[in-house]
């Protein structure tokens, strides 16, 4: 079995301050992804950077105190890789991933975008630019034998289902239409998979953030854009998807939860 945790920390030493080195000593994840770690490694207690037990692999921005993502590995990667080959984005702390025993595990942190903005622009780069990417990596892991597994936030809710106001989005990053058309054709194209719909076709959610304004926690008004997002072959062999959704709004250490998969490899 594999099992795989991904979880948008926003910002990795004040998570760790509110509950996230506890949840990292107790879970059952045999890879956890991190996204929107906001520090540099050599900031990082020896506990977050290199906790005993794991194999890491930190993704920082050069942009400090911005994006960021890790990789943790109960077994040691044979390979890894950080950015996806795009000068713009090789040092912007948004992708990296760990070439493991019949997988390829990759932490993303898609940008969130903002329309009207340079951050839209952005993000409509990134995606451009990633699209073949996912195709590079998928063959080059088929031609080892491997599957791929991209988890992280994608900054995408990619239908009605996936969010709890998608009336009032309609015109807002991450529920554009030309954003949710990119991810199907990561889906359509691509032949990824999306491993949630493939166990819960019919939704809503189930939601893995939600905005700390208002009474978005308490009423379940979240977003679904947090994912696991594999090769068919890996997909096919997912037992189990749980969000680790906070008992009450103060046990939250980050605004997203986590989202945990089990496969049968």
């Amino acid at each position: 079995m594999l099992t795989v945790s991904t979880v948008n920390v926003n910002g990795l030493r004040a998570a760790a301050k509110k509950g996230f080195t506890e949840w990292l000593a107790t879970t059952p994840a045999d890879v956890v992804a991190c996204q929107e770690v906001r520090a540099e490694p050599d900031s990082l207690t020896a506990e977050l950077r290199e906790p005993s037990g794991w194999h890491t692999v930190h993704a920082p921005s050069a942009t400090k105190g911005r994006n960021g993502v890790s990789l943790y590995s109960r077994v040691e990667p044979e390979s890894v890789r950080i950015g996806f080959g795009e000068a713009e984005f090789e040092d912007s702390g948004r992708y990296a991933e760990m070439w493991l025993p019949g997988v390829v595990v990759a932490s993303l942190y898609l940008p969130s975008g903002d329309v009207g903005t340079p951050r839209q622009d952005e993000k409509e780069r990134f995606m451009a630019a990633f699209l073949p990417y996912l195709e590079t990596v998928r063959d080059k892991a088929a031609s080892e034998n491997r599957e791929v597994l991209v988890c992280g936030d994608w900054n995408i809710a990619h239908t009605e289902l996936d969010l709890k106001n998608w009336k009032t989005n309609r015109k807002n990053s991450g529920f554009l239409p030309e954003e949710r058309a990119w991810l199907s054709r990561v889906f359509d194209e691509l032949g990824y998979v999306d491993v949630q719909r493939r166990l819960d076709p019919e939704g809503p959610g189930p939601y893995t953030w939600w905005s700390y304004r208002g009474r978005a926690f308490d009423n379940d008004s979240g977003w679904r854009i947090d994912y696991h997002v594999a090769t068919p072959g890996l997909a096919e062999r997912c037992t189990s998807m749980v969000v680790e959704r906070a008992a009450s709004y103060d046990a939250r250490w980050s605004d997203h939860a986590p989202l945990t998969a089990t496969y049968d490899v």
